[in-house]
């Protein structure tokens, strides 16, 4: 926190006035940034208003864009959560938020008939939360050296496969 509010150029006291902890800190950045990128719009534009196999794509396509621009925080924040209570905090917070739109998504596909035969609502939900994860954006575009686009056509192409069946 002393290393953020020198650099911000405040005093540590005048951190904690606005931040208690570095956990609340560490939501703020990651909501700030969805601020600044306006996910909110973009999931209302492209996810919400759409039902079926359309949310199903609007999600991995929003999301999936979303991620390169995150990555910076998500990152770091993974690399803390393991030790740091507050990064912990910080991760599960985005990642909760993440995993309710998985529910509303899979929800809608269950009301169209979409949803495959073999799957539940909440396991299916967790295939596409985990199938969606940063870790694996990380590791396709990172590792791999998939490009972007190459990463969203294969990631629709087996979330599709996997949580409706065709």
């Amino acid at each position: 926190m002393a290393d953020i509010a020198k650099r911000a150029g405040v005093s540590r006291q005048a951190l904690y006035l606005h931040f208690p902890n570095r956990a609340e800190l560490l939501v703020a950045t990651a909501r700030y940034l969805d601020e600044v990128h306006a996910i909110g719009t973009e999931f209302d534009a492209h996810v919400m208003g759409q039902a079926g196999t359309e949310r199903l794509t609007g999600f991995v396509n929003t999301w999936g864009n979303y991620i390169p621009k995150v990555y910076g925080v998500g990152k770091a924040l993974m690399a803390m959560k393991d030790t740091d209570e507050e990064a912990r905090a910080a991760w599960d917070d985005r990642m909760g938020a993440v995993r309710g739109l998985c529910e509303v998504t899979v929800q809608s596909l269950a009301e169209h008939g979409a949803l495959s035969e073999d799957l539940d609502e909440n396991t299916a939900a967790d295939l596409l939360w985990t199938l969606t994860s940063v870790r694996n954006w990380e590791q396709w575009t990172q590792e791999c050296g998939w490009t972007h686009a190459q990463f969203l056509e294969h990631l629709n192409r087996a979330a599709r496969r996997l949580i409706v069946g065709a």
